[in-house]
């Protein structure tokens, strides 16, 4: 129902109820529904259009999740044929096959004709430390005319065997110590040990007490014996500690703190 009608610039302004829509003049062709059904035709197909947009995006997103799955999943089982093929491989070997030759001490390691698939530390390490000791690889030349560059090696006292701090503490002063010698440098480590007197004497007093026994139930010379004996047994296992672990030390300046 037309509720005002409306003329203006040879145009004639017709309001529905509460929309107010502009038609044509009575001279123009066409008439006022054509012109409403043309509207309604262009937002249908914008709407179309954005829907199908919609779908197309919600189609595009599903392939690719579909996609990525079936990847990971290749890449999963690819992983998993990998390794279960390694292990086959190693599990097949025969460990006499990479048995190096027993090299004297002191000479440069022999070593087996084939590599085996499986890293072994024993194997691999064994012997090496010795010929680098031998030959004199870590010693520093007082007569060198390299700018000299030197560093103590923070002496582990004889109470207790070297743990993961101590390794920690050698391979970043190891790691700097060869850096410097490569660049140039006559490199000089230092190493040592302390007899932490005090706390050595306490430790071996509670070795003495699983015995039932005190110090004072020994004589001074039986006493310090035993404490001489203690220093000397893990002295020579922080060495030995020290010496697997690759430590690059120039063992003629041994030190101590006796």
């Amino acid at each position: 129902e037309i509720k005002k009608k409306k003329t203006h610039c040879g145009k004639v302004f017709v309001e529905f109820r509460s929309e107010e829509l502009l038609v044509l003049s009575p001279t123009a062709s066409g008439t006022m529904c054509e012109i409403l059904d043309e509207k309604k035709k262009k937002k249908d197909e914008k709407a179309r259009e954005k829907e199908l947009k919609k779908l197309k995006a919600l189609e595009k997103a599903k392939k690719l999740e579909e996609l990525k799955a079936k990847q990971e999943k290749g890449g999963t089982n690819a992983s998993q044929k990998k390794k279960s093929h390694k292990r086959d491989d190693a599990s097949e070997e025969n460990p006499e096959d990479f048995v190096d030759p027993e090299t004297p001490l002191g000479e440069r390691k022999r070593l087996s004709s084939q590599m085996a698939k499986q890293y072994s530390p024993a194997s691999v390490e064994k012997s090496w430390y010795a010929w680098w000791e031998k030959s004199d690889l870590f010693k520093a030349d007082a007569k060198s005319s390299k700018p000299p560059f030197a560093i103590v090696l923070p002496p582990p006292n004889v109470t207790g065997v070297l743990h993961i701090g101590h390794a920690l503490t050698v391979a970043i002063e190891d790691t700097l110590i060869r850096w410097k010698r490569m660049s140039g440098y006559n490199a000089l480590w230092v190493p040592g040990l302390d007899h932490a007197g005090i706390a050595t004497q306490t430790v071996v007093e509670k070795k003495l007490a699983l015995k039932k026994l005190t110090r004072q139930d020994l004589t001074r010379e039986e006493f310090l014996n035993e404490v001489w004996k203690w220093k000397d047994e893990n002295a020579c296992t922080i060495l030995t500690q020290l010496r697997r672990l690759g430590a690059s030390l120039d063992w003629s300046r041994e030190v101590s703190s006796d």
